[in-house]
């Protein structure tokens, strides 16, 4: 009897962390850089490939960096959110086009519109590894001394923006 209480015991404790697991959202994968520095960059602007942009260049403001790629089909879902948002002059949105080819960026950017205050090219990665990104698009809210508090994984969808992104941006600029 006792030879079978074991293995029971062991698969009914199993069956617990899977059910515990299928329950969780996997949007909302805690970030270890929240509440850290954002990670320094210098990157060419998708626009006018001769100008860069820096993170120390965004000092003083609270602003989104947008991760995004023209092969992204959920960008394309996030896309009107973010014309909407852009429209409304709220914050600054910083594009950065992730793992694109630059004509290609363009392209999509002039077919569904440009949301961006300005788009950054993140050729090979590199900067997106640093920020930990899962897959795009992933937005990141960034407060006026250069730290991330809060990162959206996935679309960002008009309930996330008016219960999280707005509310923490408002508070961000006060």
């Amino acid at each position: 009897m006792n030879r079978f209480l074991l293995p029971l015991g062991l698969f009914i404790v199993l069956v617990a962390f899977l059910a515990v697991g299928l329950g969780l959202n996997p949007r909302e994968i805690p970030s270890p850089l929240i509440d850290k520095p954002a990670p320094v960059f210098q990157l060419a602007q998708l626009h006018e490939a001769g100008k860069t942009l820096a993170t120390q260049d965004m000092q003083g403001k609270v602003w989104l960096l947008n991760v995004w790629a023209s092969w992204c089909v959920s960008c394309r879902e996030e896309h009107p959110v973010l014309l909407d948002l852009a429209k409304a002059n709220v914050v600054p949105i910083i594009g950065l086009n992730y793992k694109d080819q630059r004509i290609d960026a363009l392209g999509w950017l002039k077919q569904f519109g440009d949301p961006y205050s300005l788009s950054i090219s993140d050729r090979d990665g590199s900067v997106g590894i640093n920020y930990g990104v899962y897959g795009v698009p992933e937005t990141f809210v960034i407060d006026k001394a250069g730290v991330i508090r809060y990162k959206q994984i996935g679309p960002v969808t008009p309930d996330a923006l008016k219960n999280k992104i707005l509310p923490l941006v408002a508070k961000l600029q006060q």
